[in-house]
């Protein structure tokens, strides 16, 4: 049912709450999983109007670099020491809009994500990634709460 799916994560409580759902999945006929982690390009804009000099900010970079290396080596340890086949993507972009794009990349069956789970207020003036994810995808989107 789910062969192929795409697990977006920022690495947070949340996202590693969807990894577990990830693997029971392998019950409804997971066999792969593409681990996809997206850099928000704002963060970089942010980071480099408000940082003072070009050394400083290719320090911070990585910084990032070898932290996403790490929390992306440990994810994929997990899920094929539970017999599923891995893809690893890092991508800078927009979240939402990246992960839409892999999506139709890999021709997923679903796409398994947590949420944070903030304020409905917040939700309604911003939009959240999943929220987004929810409404603009082709293909199911399983949504871990925190």
């Amino acid at each position: 049912m789910f062969e192929r799916v795409l697990y977006p994560t920022d690495f947070s409580d949340a996202a590693y709450r969807a990894l577990d759902c990830i693997i029971q999945l392998q019950m409804a006929g997971t066999r792969e999983v593409i681990v996809l982690h997206v850099v928000d390009q704002r963060d970089i804009f942010t980071m480099e109007e408000h940082t003072a000099s070009p050394a400083d900010i290719a320090r911070i970079k990585q910084v990032w670099e070898d932290e996403i290396a790490r929390e992306m080596a440990a994810i994929t340890d997990e899920l094929t020491g539970a017999g599923l086949q891995v893809t690893q993507r890092v991508i800078y972009g927009t979240p939402f809009e990246t992960i839409l794009q892999v999506e139709d990349e890999y021709d997923v069956s679903a796409i398994v994500l947590g949420s944070h789970g903030k304020s409905n207020i917040e939700e309604m003036l911003l939009g959240s990634v999943s929220e987004k994810v929810i409404r603009k995808s082709h293909k199911p989107v399983i949504v871990i709460k925190r």
